[in-house]
């Protein structure tokens, strides 16, 4: 592996019970590494843990969010090349090695979870739903979606910053923001282990966002993918009506009118908002 400046960020909120041996093991497999840990307002003693264990920490002044504490670690990095891990213990450390090896070729490399060390079935299957859906948007097989052990390169990921939300989504942001503007992804199959303490991801309430996210992000980056499925809905329930109403009544119908209208602006609204996406590629391309 040739050298890397190596910066690793790890957004942690109430992780005292886990932060400091985290960044032994970090420390432990890359000792040259700078090492920061976001303290994302705990009222734990996070930020002190992390601290005494040798980590430079930034403490944000009242709770913003796990993707505020990601995005405010890759800002303060000094390092070309960004590790990207959670503070609860999940992610193993010794799997860093790795990741580094595919970043010499690719933009982005993301630790794909086996979906056996999911936390539970719920999460499993929404995962792989989210997956599906993403792989579509994106017309790129996504292998995980939603994990937060990753390596990105600093300048590049700086261009993408302002598209990322300030909670647990940002995974499902960059990555799809990485894959539609062309960027490559590479996936390392990795085992979680189990984290300490409980989940701060709420199943219900985080889920709607992932899936509002992912449309989001589909409309920034290939709006036609949304809106021409749509459009063609309207067509075909419009020329079905109308042949109904044909047989049914003998005559063309001002719903049948409405709903083929409707597909036609739909369609329309897609390709100008294709055009406004190009001018986001160039803005993202020249540096944001």
């Amino acid at each position: 592996m040739t050298h890397m400046n190596i910066s690793i960020v790890i957004p942690a909120h109430n992780e005292a019970g886990t932060i400091g041996g985290i960044i032994a093991e970090v420390r432990q497999i890359v000792p040259d590494a700078e090492i920061i840990v976001v303290d994302d307002a705990s009222t734990d003693g996070t930020a002190t843990v992390a601290r005494e264990a040798g980590a430079r920490v930034i403490s944000h002044p009242y709770n913003i969010g796990n993707g505020a504490a990601v995005k405010t670690g890759i800002r303060a990095a000094t390092g070309d090349t960004i590790v990207l891990m959670d503070g609860d213990g999940q992610h193993n450390p010794a799997d860093i090695p790795l990741l580094l090896a595919a970043a010499q070729t690719h933009d982005m490399v993301v630790a794909a979870r086996d979906p056996r060390t999911h936390a539970n079935v719920f999460r499993r299957y929404a995962n792989a739903c989210y997956n599906l859906l993403a792989s579509y948007v994106t017309q790129v097989r996504i292998k995980d979606l939603t994990s937060g052990f990753r390596v990105v390169q600093r300048q590049v990921i700086l261009r993408y910053l302002y598209l990322l939300p300030n909670t647990f989504s940002y995974p499902t942001t960059i990555t799809l923001a990485y894959l539609r503007s062309g960027r490559s992804i590479a996936y390392v199959p990795t085992y979680a282990r189990q984290r300490k303490g409980m989940s701060k991801i709420r199943p219900l309430h985080d889920g709607v966002n992932f899936f509002l996210i992912i449309i989001k992000i589909a409309t920034l980056f290939s709006p036609l993918l949304v809106f021409l499925p749509i459009s063609f809905f309207f067509f075909i329930t419009g020329i079905a009506y109308y042949l109904y109403t044909y047989v049914v009544m003998h005559r063309f119908t001002n719903m049948s009118a409405l709903l083929i209208i409707t597909s036609v602006v739909l369609f329309m609204m897609g390709l100008i908002s294709e055009q406004i996406t190009q001018l986001r590629y160039d803005r993202i391309e020249n540096g944001g």
